[in-house]
C-alpha cells in the first residue's frame, strides 16, 4: 500500500523531481508554495504506533488554499476528510489520523500531525 501511495502521490503531483513530501511521510505530500519547517516538529514510531508532527510555512498561500490542496489529493491517497472548520481539516486511513490545522496566519504556519488511533 505505502508504495502505490508514493506512486500516486507523485503522478497527482505532476512532476516527480518537483514533488515535495513531508519529511518522515513519504506518502504525504506538501502542496507547492508550502515550506516544511526544518527541525520543527518529531517523527517516532514503532510496529505498532506512529507518530509525526511537522510544521510548514508559506508567505504566499492562505489555509483555505491548503485544505483545497489536501481536501483534492489525500482521498486519492486512500484519506477520508473526517471534519473541517475554519483552522483545521482532519483526514483518517487504515488506523491512522492526520490532523492539519492552522497555526497562524501572517505568514502561514500549518501543523501536520499523524498518529495512530490506538
Amino acid at each position: 500500500m505505502k508504495i502505490l501511495s508514493v506512486i500516486l502521490a507523485a503522478i497527482i503531483m505532476g512532476n516527480t523531481a518537483s514533488a515535495a513530501f513531508v519529511e518522515g511521510l513519504e506518502d504525504f505530500p506538501i502542496p507547492n508554495g508550502l515550506e516544511q519547517i526544518e527541525n520543527a516538529g518529531l517523527n517516532f514510531g514503532n510496529e505498532s504506533i506512529r507518530l509525526v508532527e511537522a510544521y510548514m510555512e508559506s508567505d504566499s498561500l492562505d489555509f483555505a488554499d491548503i485544505v483545497n490542496f489536501y481536501k483534492n489529493t489525500l482521498p486519492q491517497l486512500g484519506w477520508k476528510m473526517v471534519k473541517k472548520n475554519s483552522d483545521q481539516i482532519v483526514f483518517e486511513r487504515e488506523g491512522e489520523i492526520a490532523e492539519i490545522k492552522k497555526e497562524s496566519t501572517n505568514p502561514l504556519i500549518v501543523c501536520l500531525s499523524l498518529k495512530s488511533k490506538k
